[in-house]
């Protein structure tokens, strides 16, 4: 997987789709994930959804390091289902993404060719469904600070499109924020201009 510095492409929102061959059912979704706990419960989610088909092949991957993925045929033969799956993902140079297809057997034998075809097929045409979008890389902050100075902080924020995760506003105010990697350090800098503003770095995301 080719890493950008600044960006990435991902999938906005979860898609599904089906393709049928010789009586086999294979359903691909696509989901957005950032962790590999959200994976894990996905995956529970979609087998608690389709409780009683045959195979549940999959592939994802998070991050940014080209190194945190995984493959799995679930008893296919070996490299018929989870590989071109991750293909698919690769191929659009993807990330925070688990990629599913569910395949309920129909009694005939497709042999791997026909089964990488279709688990194939079900991949791609579940990510067309779930709209594949570029996004910026983030690196993400807390910030704490007196309510009084809120004003100065969004100016801060606001020309740069930074994303506010969460925000608690009171007496004293905390934003966990992300800010794009291409302007990173101006904002900083903007920030460490202001006086009582406690910055603390979190995970790059």
């Amino acid at each position: 997987m080719a890493i950008n510095a600044f960006t990435y492409h991902t999938v906005s929102q979860r898609g599904e789709a089906e393709w049928k061959d010789r009586g086999s059912r294979f359903i691909g979704i696509a989901v957005p994930v950032e962790s590999t706990q959200a994976i894990k419960q996905a995956l529970e989610q979609i087998r608690e959804q389709y409780p009683r088909a045959t195979h549940y092949c999959y592939a994802w991957r998070v991050g940014f390091t080209a190194h945190e993925f995984r493959a799995n045929d679930d008893g296919e033969p070996s490299g018929s289902a989870g590989k071109p799956i991750l293909g698919q993902l690769d191929s659009h140079g993807l990330t925070n993404v688990l990629l599913v297809v569910v395949r309920y057997y129909g009694g005939s034998k497709l042999g791997v060719p026909g089964l990488i075809n279709a688990y194939k097929t079900a991949a791609t045409e579940a990510l067309q469904l779930a709209h594949i979008e570029e996004r910026d890389r983030c690196h993400l902050l807390l910030l704490e600070f007196d309510y009084t100075i809120m004003n100065d902080v969004m100016r801060c924020l606001k020309p740069y499109h930074v994303r506010i995760n969460t925000q608690e506003q009171g007496l004293f105010c905390t934003l966990n924020i992300g800010i794009p990697l291409r302007v990173l350090d101006t904002v900083m800098q903007r920030l460490n201009e202001l006086r009582n503003v406690s910055i603390k770095s979190l995970n790059n995301n």
